[in-house]
């Protein structure tokens, strides 16, 4: 399966860290805590399968003739893209899955149907697309842990903002994780590449995450910033962000933590 390519870009990445700030170091863990599922990067065609079977499960809750006629889609294997897969430890079955594209490698897919403002547009970016989970309180914690496993993903590519789009309600969500509009508050724009239907487009930096959950004192600041989580793994070596993405002549100076 074609993905991104750490070693054909670790000379770039040299010159590239030459002109950017010193990272600061990322603060250490309070604890750790272990799950009863995992999440990981889908590596084979078998994960693939497994992610769409999750990926049908949960949009059949609300879009059930769209679901229905889900298969594994082309871009789940370009260049630029992971999926994201969690599985029960007892079973292996799948529990719940994200697909992050990044533009490594082209536009993203919410530039078919919207033009992304200048911030944005000459910044590394991950769009998160194809979030399914399972029913139930299960599935609204796995939901939490893709999240924070899609925010570590970037974090560690030096992405500079993650994006996604939403339909309502379920952008309220988004907003509670400190999401912000990318265009006129709480704004909807139809969405041509998804059947046209309205969504609203949010973005939030990754560099200054923690800062912004701290500030916030947010309730899932412990989960997501001091508590080390082993089975969320989003480390694999052969996978990495390109150095230069489309449309991304210079990207913005970034630092971990705060």
């Amino acid at each position: 399966m074609e993905r991104l390519n750490l070693a054909a870009n670790a000379a770039a990445h040299h010159d590239d860290t030459a002109l950017r700030a010193t990272l600061k170091v990322v603060p250490a863990f309070s604890k750790t805590e272990w799950m009863p599922f995992t999440v990981r990067i889908v590596r084979d065609e078998a994960g693939l399968r497994k992610a769409l079977t999750i990926r049908r499960s949960a949009y059949a809750r609300h879009l059930p003739d769209f679901a229905e006629s889900m298969s594994i889609e082309h871009c789940d294997r370009d260049a630029g893209t992971a999926v994201l897969l969690a599985e029960s430890k007892l079973d292996g079955a799948p529990l719940g899955t994200l697909r992050i594209q990044t533009n490594a490698c082209g536009p993203l897919a919410v530039e078919q149907s919207v033009t992304l403002p200048p911030r944005l547009a000459t910044s590394r970016l991950a769009e998160a697309t194809r979030l399914g989970v399972a029913g139930g309180v299960v599935g609204r914690v796995v939901k939490v842990a893709l999240c924070k496993a899609l925010w570590r993903f970037c974090e560690l590519r030096e992405i500079d903002w993650m994006v996604i789009t939403a339909r309502a309600p379920l952008d309220r969500e988004y907003e509670a994780m400190l999401f912000e509009d990318v265009f006129g508050p709480h704004e909807f724009r139809p969405m041509p590449h998804v059947g046209g239907l309205p969504h609203r487009v949010l973005a939030k930096e990754v560099a200054v995450a923690r800062e912004r959950w701290a500030d916030a004192r947010h309730p899932l600041l412990s989960y997501m910033v001091q508590t080390h989580h082993p089975d969320i793994d989003v480390e694999c070596p052969d996978l990495s962000f390109a150095w230069e993405p489309v449309g991304c002549p210079e990207a913005p100076l970034m630092a971990y933590g705060c």
